[in-house]
């Protein structure tokens, strides 16, 4: 396969939404014809006037973008005031430098880290977690530039999974989402440079969780779009074609289209019951028949189908696999709010006592906040000594610290 062009500006084009070169073009007011030249792979340094409108627009630095100054100049144009710059450490994934410096083994060695990361991630607090992860994404932008061949490639998809769980962190373990969005721009910068498509299509769909969270359905769409698009030349296995399903439902219940959330779900569904196909990567390690049902007990919950989301989230409590605590503290939070909703104070602050002592073993800030909302749908009992001992909970020293620390 001939090798991609600018594949940093490509990531960085699509992460931003524009899913074509012509939404680019149109955005900077330049040919399509233009675009396709920045996109190449030897693509020219643009002009004083473009500079500007590219790092403003896609938030980063030119050098970032895949463009290399001329010989005697500097760039001079910086990213859009405010936008978060790399995390401590690390930049933009580098083109290569002096390669053949490290063995081949070099790259199992980075690997095996990486793995290790994959595993941690779901017993290690984020606040510890967090940094060694990014502390290996620095050392990988290292051994990309002393590399080469298929060497620079596997350390290249190591990179883009490393940053792929860093934004994991960010996103659903501390809630920074717009931090997590700079990550997954540098995952997809990594996963391009590796011409991984699968891990591709997983960090976009990832992305896709940022608009669909804010309820802008749009963007989401597009993005589930490029991610499905990408998974395409993969080609994918069943558990992430419906892992891809899970996500994209998410988003539409989040922007009040559960019917069509349901019905991506039932053909989620479907796909894991067939099991044909390729098997999926080590690294789609986040997905599950159980998490599944998890997905579906949600949108059941918030189509008013309370009946049905309490059988479908008490089935996921009971196959979630052990160790996998974050997601039990979601379930419990969506079961207190089934009962919540079902004008089951007891039942609900039941559930939600459950999940404040899972949150005090493991922290996860989106079980946290499925907590908050059930309290907030309790108001109608706040008298009641149940939820009184609740709030005794919910608002006790160590949870009311833990929570604003992290």
């Amino acid at each position: 396969m001939p090798k991609p062009g600018n594949t940093k500006l490509v990531a960085a084009r699509v992460a931003a939404g524009y899913r074509s070169q012509e939404a680019l073009a149109a955005a900077l007011d330049v040919t399509v014809r233009q675009v396709g030249r920045w996109e190449s792979a030897n693509p020219p340094w643009p002009q004083p006037v473009h500079q500007e409108r590219l790092t403003r627009l896609l938030g980063q630095s030119l050098t970032d973008l895949g463009f290399t100054p001329p010989t005697g100049r500097v760039e001079t144009s910086a990213p859009r005031p405010g936008h978060l710059a790399a995390p401590r450490g690390t930049g933009s994934v580098p083109s290569q430098g002096r390669p053949g410096i490290h063995p081949a083994a070099v790259a199992d060695h980075y690997t095996s880290a990486v793995i290790a990361h994959r595993g941690l991630y779901w017993t290690v607090a984020p606040s510890a977690l967090h940094p060694s992860v990014l502390a290996h994404a620095g050392l990988g932008h290292v051994l990309l530039q002393e590399t080469a061949g298929a060497t620079r490639q596997r350390i290249a998809t190591a990179l883009a999974e490393t940053y792929l769980l860093a934004g994991r962190i960010e996103f659903f373990d501390v809630q920074q989402p717009e931090r997590a969005a700079d990550t997954w721009v540098r995952a997809l910068q990594a996963a391009g440079e590796a011409d991984d498509p699968l891990l591709g299509s997983a960090i976009l769909a990832h992305t896709a969780f940022i608009p669909g969270w804010r309820q802008q359905h749009d963007e989401a769409a597009e993005r589930m779009t490029a991610a499905r698009t990408y998974a395409r030349r993969g080609p994918a296995s069943a558990l992430h074609l419906a892992w891809l399903d899970a996500v994209e439902a998410e988003c539409e219940t989040r922007c009040g289209n559960t019917r069509t959330a349901l019905h991506l779900l039932r053909h989620a569904e479907t796909l894991l019951a067939d099991g044909t196909g390729p098997g999926a990567p080590e690294w789609l390690n986040w997905f599950s028949p159980a998490r599944l049902a998890a997905f579906k007990g949600n949108t059941e919950l918030m189509a008013g189908l309370l009946p049905q989301a309490r059988d479908t989230l008490l089935g996921a409590l009971d196959s979630i696999p052990s160790g996998e605590d974050k997601q039990k503290s979601v379930i419990l939070g969506d079961l207190a709010a089934v009962e919540a909703a079902a004008k089951r104070p007891e039942e609900a602050c039941a559930y939600a006592l459950r999940a404040l002592a899972q949150l005090r073993d493991t922290w996860y800030a989106t079980g946290m906040e499925r907590v908050r909302e059930v309290r907030r749908a309790l108001m109608p009992w706040q008298h009641e000594p149940c939820v009184r001992d609740l709030d005794d909970q919910l608002y006790g020293w160590e949870t009311t610290v833990s929570a604003l620390v992290r």
